[in-house]
């Protein structure tokens, strides 16, 4: 009986799936919310879940309180394929531990940690991928309730980003920023906002690529990460650019000329040139090879096999 009521006065939160954005926001907003009644630093332990082992997360659980009302133990970010070996560690969660874990990744609906938590009394929620109407939905809600932005900002703002929440969120913020500044925002100035977003930052990063990355192309890219850019966006630029001077390398090989190249290409002429320039020196081979590590790196960050930031330098390592 003792067991019982102890499970049902826990309070832990399970929070996994493929919107890492959306994961980390709630995140935030949960550990902010416990936060309000600690009255030391000594209240709050945030625990780095890659290579954390069961025996660890159960003694800082089971851990009583020194001056706070209650302590908050966060679990961040544990790779969803080493989640299930934690579950003992959460059989058991005082009244006093507060507990969040977040998971590189999602859980199927029979992982043993997410059981653990829901029978410890805890809550289990998946952050779904967004994609269509509901990426729209979710953007036209965001402009509103967070950035007092009309629902039709929104509209353009997802038609000319990649379907990244991080980057959708990030152009939001600044057009609201704009308009907070007494500026009249236009559909013209919307355009030339958007358009700029972090370009000259990718621009670099792509020129660093080929033949191999420098090492200022992983300088640019943890730069870009740590603007806010979700890292398997980073590897979707790479791969498009991988892509383009690949399309790029099959026109020459086939003999065309440059101006032969930009004409029958919808990319912007100075673009095509500087792939055309890097095509010269990088074997098709090469580029197939790097598209499919990006497409491995990306499925691994999915599945919750590799962090996200971490994964993006081994990637470029191996590019």
């Amino acid at each position: 009986m003792a067991r019982t009521a102890t499970t049902r006065a826990a309070t832990a939160l399970l929070l996994h799936g493929e919107e890492r954005f959306l994961v980390d926001e709630r995140a935030r907003a949960t550990l902010d919310g416990w936060r309000k009644d600690l009255v030391s630093d000594f209240g709050l332990e945030t625990i780095d879940g890659a290579g954390l082992g069961p025996a660890r997360l159960q003694d800082t659980v089971l851990q009583l309180p020194f001056l706070d009302p209650y302590r908050v133990v966060f679990v961040r970010m544990v790779p969803a394929n080493r989640a299930e070996p934690l579950a003992p560690a959460v059989a058991e969660i005082p009244p006093t531990t507060r507990l969040l874990i977040t998971i590189a990744g999602r859980l199927g609906s029979s992982n043993k940690l997410a059981k653990a938590i829901a029978t410890a009394g805890g809550e289990v929620i998946e952050m779904q991928h967004l994609k269509g109407r509901a990426l729209s939905d979710w953007a036209s809600r965001r402009a509103v309730e967070k950035h007092g932005l009309p629902a039709n900002v929104a509209a353009q703002v997802v038609r000319v980003s990649p379907p990244d929440l991080s980057i959708i969120d990030s152009e939001l913020t600044k057009l609201a920023a704009y308009k907070a500044s007494g500026e009249k925002l236009t559909a013209e100035v919307m355009t030339e906002l958007l358009a700029g977003a972090r370009e000259d930052e990718i621009f670099k990063l792509t020129d660093n690529l080929l033949p191999r990355p420098t090492a200022q192309a992983l300088e640019i890219a943890r730069n870009l990460t740590r603007s806010g850019l979700q890292p398997t966006s980073v590897a979707y630029r790479m791969a498009r650019h991988y892509a383009l001077v690949l399309a790029v390398k099959a026109h020459q090989e086939r003999g065309e000329s440059l101006q032969q190249v930009q004409d029958g290409m919808t990319e912007h002429r100075f673009v095509i040139q500087k792939a055309f320039d890097a095509a010269q020196d990088a074997s098709a081979n090469r580029l197939e090879q790097a598209l499919r590590q990006i497409r491995d790196y990306e499925w691994e960050v999915k599945s919750g096999q590799v962090d996200a930031e971490l994964g993006l330098d081994v990637l470029l390592t191996k590019l």
